[in-house]
């Protein structure tokens, strides 16, 4: 007897239905249907128009050694990236913005800074520092930016990460082990007395200034101390959050391991527990909220697995389970270079890194641009029953002009991974044919690091795509008399699907 393999099938107007079915035999298994219904009659939440953005060290405003700043209007390559991949959010920060600064940015490199961000049609959430600071420190850079590119500016944070802040002089905590519980001890009502003073101080200069916070890393707790004491004053704009829901890379016990807690429901159950820590709060105020700081495993990510196709289905599924949970957006920690407590090592989980004359696109970027293509609109809502655990996420958007993108995620990997069969029943008058973007790569490996496609194309360095979309090829078999038709989602893939409302047309005649 061969083993039962999951058929999935899909309405996408209506329902999609995924049961486990047993080829004929006299032996056919009940089924165990995982069901998620859609409800095209009512719109769900409006997804956040700058929810795709960036985050980088504070050090890279520094111009290098050649006195060439990265950030600079006539960036082009990198400025092609940011439109293709739909970026409106920037965010400065990083450890080198706040304790680990060895030198904090000035006038010529906010002035780089700034008129890239307007060049690349962005704004920005700049990180200031808090720990042994001054406020006038503070005072100086937001008046120099709000005077000149106050257009361009989101907001300011002030510190960064503050509750891992030491507590003793000598901070004697191993320089790249300051995070995680076990190592965060500052207390909240000295940063919250401190903050006051710099809040209030940089108010007082700069009235029109917008503030963030509390900036710190899976840490609802300190959020909701923060809205408590300052979410009805203070200029308090925007809730910021961090997180790494994989916590340190030092953690992980092997690439294997890594990739396979990424794509598990451990890290979605995390997910779930900061969004109840802090954002129910955060609604009643009418505050939003972001995550100003992800990315999948803090220090740089680990290697073999922040830096390979895994990390691409995971930042997709990311993405829009944050998008479809309120957030008005998130930020991926990026550059070649980023901070590991106190030094900077080589980015693993990048976007992407340079090169001469551009940038090579990592697996998150293609996830970055997936989410760019389907996630503009307003999602509908649906209910799912799952079982039997099918590892498959599921997320439907409908945008201004009625286009439907239903986004399937496979996330069945190795040896026992199952492909999807999926069918379609267009029952609706209201759509026509439908067409497929998928994110793949060479044979569904989930440990590439390079050869991905989205569209069947790559992003190229200088910051182009020619991905398409392509009919969805239907397989001549198991077409069923309600005249529903199959295709196969393969393992370790994600496919968009985008379904057109037809044209009408009124003939008339004099």
């Amino acid at each position: 007897m061969q083993p039962c393999k999951p058929r999935a099938i899909v309405s996408l107007l209506l329902a999609l239905a995924v049961v486990w079915t047993c080829p004929t035999s006299t032996f056919a298994r009940e089924t165990a249907p995982v069901t998620v219904t859609l409800n095209l009659e009512h719109a769900g939440e409006q997804l956040g128009t700058n929810f795709i953005g960036l985050s980088f060290e504070a050090s890279l405003l520094l111009p290098s050694k050649g006195g060439i700043h990265y950030f600079r209007p006539d960036n082009r390559p990198l400025i092609n990236l940011f439109h293709l991949l739909g970026v409106k959010s920037l965010r400065i920060g990083g450890n080198t913005s706040d304790r680990d600064a060895k030198q904090l940015p000035g006038p010529e490199d906010w002035d780089s800074l700034f008129t890239f961000a307007k060049a690349a049609d962005i704004k920005v959430i700049y990180c200031l520092p808090l720990y042994k600071a001054e406020p006038t420190v503070a005072i100086h850079a937001i008046q120099y930016i709000m005077d000149r590119y106050a257009p361009w500016v989101d907001s300011f944070s002030i510190g960064q990460e503050p509750s891992a802040y030491p507590i003793n002089k000598l901070d004697n905590r191993p320089a790249t082990d300051r995070m995680g519980k076990a190592a965060e001890k500052y207390n909240y009502q000295d940063y919250a007395r401190e903050w006051k003073k710099f809040a209030d101080a940089i108010i007082s200069a700069i009235p029109q200034a917008k503030l963030c916070g509390p900036s710190v890393h899976e840490n609802g707790e300190w959020a909701r101390e923060f809205m408590a004491d300052f979410g009805h004053s203070n200029n308090v704009a925007l809730i910021t959050e961090h997180f790494y829901p994989g916590g340190s890379s030092k953690s992980v016990s092997s690439p294997e391991a890594g990739r396979q807690e990424m794509l598990a429901g451990d890290w979605v159950r995390k997910y779930e527990k900061l969004h109840a820590g802090f954002v129910p709060q955060a609604t009643s105020l009418g505050l939003p909220y972001r995550l100003e700081e992800v990315n999948n495993y803090y220090y740089g990510g680990a290697a073999e697995v922040s830096d390979t196709f895994a990390s691409a289905l995971w930042g997709v599924d990311f993405m829009y389970w944050w998008a479809t949970h309120g957030a008005s957006g998130l930020n991926f920690h990026t550059g070649d270079h980023v901070a590991a407590g106190s030094e900077l090592v080589a980015s693993k989980y990048t976007a992407f890194y340079s090169i001469t004359n551009g940038f090579t696109i990592r697996p998150l970027g293609y996830a970055i641009k997936m989410f760019e293509v389907g996630g503009r609109g307003r999602t509908i809502p649906a209910t799912m029953s799952n079982p039997e655990g099918v590892n498959l996420s599921f997320y439907a958007v409908r945008d201004e002009g009625e286009n439907l993108f239903v986004t399937l995620i496979n996330k069945e990997n190795g040896s026992i991974a199952r492909t999807a069969k999926i069918g379609i029943h267009l029952n609706s008058q209201q759509y026509g044919a439908a067409e497929v973007m998928s994110l793949t790569t060479h044979d569904n490996e989930l440990a590439a690091t390079q050869g991905q496609k989205l569209g069947g194309a790559e992003i190229k360095i200088d910051g182009t795509w020619d991905g398409r979309w392509m009919p969805l090829k239907f397989s001549d078999q198991d077409v069923v008399s309600d005249g529903t038709r199959y295709f196969e989602l393969p393992p370790a893939s994600a496919w968009t699907i985008r379904l057109k409302p037809k044209q009408i047309i009124t003939l008339s005649s004099k």
